[in-house]
C-alpha cells in the first residue's frame, strides 16, 4: 500500500496577513505543495480611483509600515512620469538618501531579529538577546539610525509625511541632516561587521536556477530608479513592465502570483538586485561580500541574508556621502501644469522590485490604479523553493521540516512573515 504523508500549517501566526502550508507526499515524493496567503483584500486600488493625484502617495504607503518609502516614491515617480515632471539632482539625491534609511532599519530588523535565529539555533531575538546581547543591541541601534534618516527627511519614521509629487513638502534642516554623520559612520562599520558575521553561518546546500529581475542603473546601486532587467537578457523600461509581467489568482490564495506572460516565474529582492547589479556594488561592498565568502553569483537563497548584509554596507555607506555632500535645493519641490495621462513608477523596497501604473484625467483624477508588491511577485518562487526543501528534508522529523519550511520562507522576508517561528505544524502520515 502507498504511504501517504501530509504536511499541514493552518495558520501562520504574528504576522501581517495569514497564510498555510499544505505539501502532500507520496511514495517518498512531493505530488502537491500550495503556500497560500489568505490576508483579506484591503481594495487599495479600488478606493484610489477618484481620488487627486496629489493623494495617492500618502495612501498607497498605508500599504506597509517598513516600507512606506517605496510606496511614496514608486507612486510619486508614476505621477511624475504622468504630468512629465523631472526632479533636480539635488532632490533626487534627497530621495535616494531617505531611500537608504528604509532600507537601512529593514534590512537590519531582518537579518538580526528574524533571521539569524534560525542559523543559532534560536527560537527568536530574545534569546538572541539572552545569549549575546551586544549583538542584539547593535541591531536596535543600527535600525535607529535607518529612522533617524526616515525622520529628518520626512518628518517621521511611521509613515513619513514630508514627501510629495515633485519632492519634499518641506527640506530638512542641513544641521539635523549633518548630526547624522557620526553615526552613518559606525552604522558603516557595523554593518561590515554584520556582513562578516552572517556569512559565518551554516547554509543548506540548495540552490535554484532563478529569472532574477531588479532594476539597474548605469551609475549606482538602483535603489529607486533604473530600468528593469532580468537575467533571461530583458532589458526594459518601467512603463513596459505589464508588456512582460502579469499576475494570476490561485484557489488556494488570495494573494496574486506575480509571472511572466509566458506563465514563468522570476525572482525579485537582494539575490535578483546581488546577481544583476554586483559591478555596481562600491568598493567597500565588494570587499564585504568577498570576505563573507560570497562570489559574483549568489543562487542559493539561504544566502539572503549575507547579501541584506552587505547591501547593508552599500547603503549606510551611500547614506554618509550623501549627508557629507549634502546641497540644499533650490526649491523643495518641482510643480507642472496638471494634465491626463498615464504615469509608471517602480523602486527597489527591501524585499524587491515595487510597480506603480496610474491613469489621471485632466483634472488630476485618479481613472486606475495598479500596484505590484514584491512579495506578490515572489510567491511561484518561494514555492519552488519550499519543494526542493521538502524534498530534501523527507527523511527528516516533522519538527525539521518545520523548522526548514519557515527558513525558506523567511528568506524572502515576506510582509507575512515579520515574526518568528510562525508555522504551526500538523502531520498526518497516513
Amino acid at each position: 500500500m502507498a504511504e501517504t504523508r501530509t504536511i499541514k500549517v493552518e495558520a501562520l501566526a504574528r504576522v501581517e496577513g495569514e497564510g498555510s502550508l499544505h505539501v502532500k507526499i507520496r511514495d517518498g515524493r512531493v505530488k502537491e505543495l500550495h503556500f497560500g496567503i489568505f490576508e483579506p483584500p484591503r481594495f487599495f486600488e479600488a478606493f484610489l480611483k477618484g481620488r487627486d493625484f496629489r493623494e495617492v502617495p500618502d495612501i498607497t504607503a498605508r500599504i506597509c509600515g517598513i516600507c512606506p518609502i517605496a510606496y511614496l516614491m514608486g507612486a510619486s515617480q508614476a505621477m511624475e512620469d504622468a504630468l512629465g515632471i523631472q526632479v533636480t539632482k539635488p532632490i533626487r539625491d534627497l530621495r535616494r538618501l531617505i531611500y537608504c534609511g528604509e532600507w537601512i532599519e529593514s534590512h537590519a530588523l531582518h537579518v538580526y531579529m528574524l533571521h539569524a535565529p534560525d542559523f543559532l539555533g534560536l527560537s527568536d531575538a530574545l534569546e538572541l538577546a539572552a545569549v549575546n546581547r551586544p549583538l542584539v543591541e547593535n541591531a536596535l541601534r543600527l535600525k535607529k539610525v535607518g529612522n533617524e534618516i526616515l525622520e529628518v527627511i520626512g518628518g517621521r519614521a511611521i509613515h513619513p509625511i514630508g514627501l510629495k509629487v515633485g519632492g519634499f513638502y518641506k527640506l530638512p534642516d542641513k544641521k539635523a541632516l549633518k548630526g547624522l554623520e557620526e553615526d552613518l559612520k559606525w552604522a558603516l562599520e557595523t554593518s561590515i561587521a554584520t556582513a562578516k558575521l552572517v556569512g559565518g553561518f551554516d547554509f543548506p546546500d540548495i540552490t535554484q536556477d532563478y529569472n532574477f529581475m531588479a532594476l539597474r542603473h548605469p551609475d549606482e546601486y538602483a535603489i529607486h530608479e533604473g530600468r528593469l532587467v532580468t537575467s533571461a537578457g530583458l532589458d526594459i523600461p518601467v512603463s513596459k513592465f505589464l508588456d512582460h509581467i502579469d499576475e494570476e489568482h490561485v484557489p488556494w490564495s488570495n494573494a496574486l502570483h506575480g509571472v511572466a506572460r509566458d506563465g514563468s516565474a522570476h525572482h525579485v529582492g537582494p539575490l535578483a538586485r546581488y546577481n544583476l547589479n554586483y559591478d555596481k556594488f562600491s568598493a567597500t561592498a565588494k570587499e564585504s561580500a568577498k570576505a563573507a565568502g560570497l562570489g559574483k553569483v549568489v543562487k542559493n537563497p539561504f544566502q539572503s541574508i549575507v547579501v541584506r548584509a552587505v547591501e547593508l554596507v552599500q547603503v549606510c555607506e551611500d547614506a554618509l556621502k550623501l549627508v557629507q555632500n549634502y546641497v540644499v535645493p533650490d526649491r523643495a519641490y518641482v510643480e507642472a501644469p496638471v494634465r491626463a495621462g498615464e504615469g509608471h513608477g517602480c523602486t527597489e523596497a527591501p524585499r524587491g522590485i515595487c510597480y506603480h501604473r496610474y491613469r489621471i484625467d485632466k483634472e488630476g483624477t485618479v481613472l486606475d490604479a495598479r500596484i505590484i508588491p514584491p512579495t506578490a511577485q515572489n510567491q511561484k518562487v518561494i514555492e519552488l523553493d519550499l519543494m526542493k526543501v521538502v524534498e530534501a528534508n523527507l527523511k527528516e522529523t516533522d519538527d525539521t521540516i518545520k523548522w526548514k519550511a519557515e527558513q525558506a520562507i523567511r528568506n524572502y522576508d515576506p510582509c507575512i512573515s515579520c515574526a518568528t517561528h510562525f508555522l504551526k505544524l500538523e502531520m498526518d502520515r497516513g
